[in-house]
């Protein structure tokens, strides 16, 4: 069986480094807001090139406490609008309507399945007061037009980098090129926990205040809530875990780009539709989404040659 995803064997390679991680926040005795937390942010941050990351329970959590995090700031208010993919994961969406925003559907780019910029200002009215771009399979979603837009419109600009760990966009990194950004770090993804565990990513420093409140029921004192916040906050093993395995990342992505170039170079069935790359810096590869009519009958003829 050739497996969609062998979490065993990924996790195989930092076996002893994770049982470390584990066994050091074990014996610590503090579990929750401390030192590899701490740790993890500070690097993370500095691989996306940002001045601030903020650890949270999950990548819908992230996305959720950016716009909790701009309404408390008065950037937004409940029934302003948000553009976002037509073609997206749920918690995109989720993350909106949570919120008590309103999501207008913007359809893809049939080339790279990410939000096509050229359809956004048709999308935009007097209260639209974000787009939240996602980049989708590991392909970097941002360009000079979607900035430009954003720009003129004063429009927010989010990430939802929940599959795009370190794809670039020019000099800049997923996560920290637009005003901030959600990062899920699910067990499956390019960099992965062992559980759920999230991030945010900004250079909004009174964004990252109201932020770390909001993730901790809205207190930055304990029994002082300034805020209707949430209980979302990434544990001190999934951080530590993590720390590990942020020390590998390029690693992956560069083996997740050989595997790319394999199969775009070998497979020759002209029914099928392979993906593109944009350029080779800007796409990490977590998923490689093909094509084609016959999408019932390829995914039996796989199944019984024993590939997920």
């Amino acid at each position: 069986m050739i497996k969609f995803l062998d979490l065993q064997k990924i996790n195989a390679q930092y076996n002893q480094d994770l049982k470390n991680a584990a066994c050091r926040v074990i014996d610590s005795g503090w579990y929750l807001m401390g030192k590899e937390l701490e740790t993890f942010e500070q690097s993370y941050a500095a691989f996306c090139g940002t001045k601030y990351a903020l650890g949270v329970a999950n990548g819908l959590d992230a996305l959720r406490l950016i716009l909790k995090g701009y309404i408390e700031l008065g950037v937004m208010t409940k029934g302003d609008e948000v553009v976002v993919p037509a073609n997206t994961y749920i918690a995109s969406v989720l993350a909106i309507t949570d919120n008590d925003l309103v999501p207008v559907f913007v359809e893809p780019n049939l080339e790279t399945y990410n939000l096509d910029s050229n359809k956004i200002e048709a999308a935009i009215t007097n209260k639209t007061k974000a787009v939240l771009t996602v980049h989708l399979y590991g392909q970097n979603s941002i360009n000079d037009r979607m900035l430009e837009i954003c720009l003129k419109n004063n429009l927010k600009l989010i990430e939802d980098s929940a599959q795009s760990h370190g794809a670039k966009w020019e000099d800049q990194i997923s996560g920290g090129i637009g005003d901030a950004a959600g990062h899920s770090f699910y067990p499956g993804k390019n960099l992965g926990a062992l559980g759920d565990a999230g991030a945010v990513t900004t250079n909004d420093a009174e964004l990252a205040k109201i932020i770390v409140a909001l993730r901790n029921y809205g207190s930055h004192v304990k029994y002082e809530n300034q805020y209707q916040g949430l209980n979302s906050r990434l544990d001190e093993i999934q951080a530590a875990f993590l720390n590990v395995k942020l020390k590998y990342i390029q690693d992956d992505i560069d083996n997740r780009r050989k595997v790319a170039s394999y199969y775009l170079e070998n497979i020759k069935n002209t029914s099928i539709t392979l993906p593109k790359s944009l350029n080779k810096k800007g796409h990490v590869w977590h998923l490689f989404v093909i094509r084609t009519h016959n999408r019932i009958k390829l995914q039996n003829y796989l199944s019984k040659n024993g590939v997920q």
